[in-house]
């Protein structure tokens, strides 16, 4: 990954995740029990803009935009280096070890990456339908992965155009 930070623009995330078990089931504590220093070391990441939190709450897992069973985790990054070490190099890597213990594998695309203008964030609708593109057009520069990522640059045509899903 070679991205240098791009003043116009920030890097914003979705994960979505299906729950094996409801959230009160004893099977999900190890994993209740990481999100509040998970969380925590997102906020005081270096790279770290903004992560989604329901109203009321210290994180969004209480909201269910994508069906009953699903989490959702969306936030906002400097840039795609200073998310993918927080991601990869950092106590969220121990989270990510364990996911299979708490949710269900994939079939699809369960992750998406995309550019926004500075100051912009994103939506869980517009961050669901960037999910939705990746899903059914694969990567490009408006939605994209880790693996197959795209520059600020190269989605620069995209940034102006913040679509309006509410």
């Amino acid at each position: 990954m070679t991205e240098a930070p791009h003043a116009a623009g920030h890097l914003a995330q979705l994960n979505v995740a299906t729950l094996l078990h409801p959230f009160d089931d004893p099977r999900m504590t190890p994993f209740v029990e990481m999100l509040d220093p998970v969380n925590a070391a997102a906020d005081a990441a270096p790279g770290f803009v903004w992560r989604l939190v329901e109203e009321g709450a210290a994180d969004a897992t209480g909201l269910r935009p994508a069906g009953e069973d699903v989490v959702v985790n969306l936030s906002v990054w400097r840039t795609q280096e200073a998310l993918w070490d927080f991601a990869y190099r950092s106590g969220h890597l121990e989270v990510m070890r364990r996911r299979r213990e708490w949710f269900a594998r994939h079939v699809e695309a369960h992750m998406v990456l995309w550019w926004v203008p500075a100051g912009h964030l994103p939506t869980v609708g517009e961050a669901l339908e960037r999910l939705a593109d990746l899903r059914a057009h694969g990567p490009s520069p408006r939605a994209f992965t880790f693996a197959c990522a795209y520059t600020a640059a190269e989605s620069a045509q995209h940034l102006g155009t913040v679509e309006a899903v509410r």
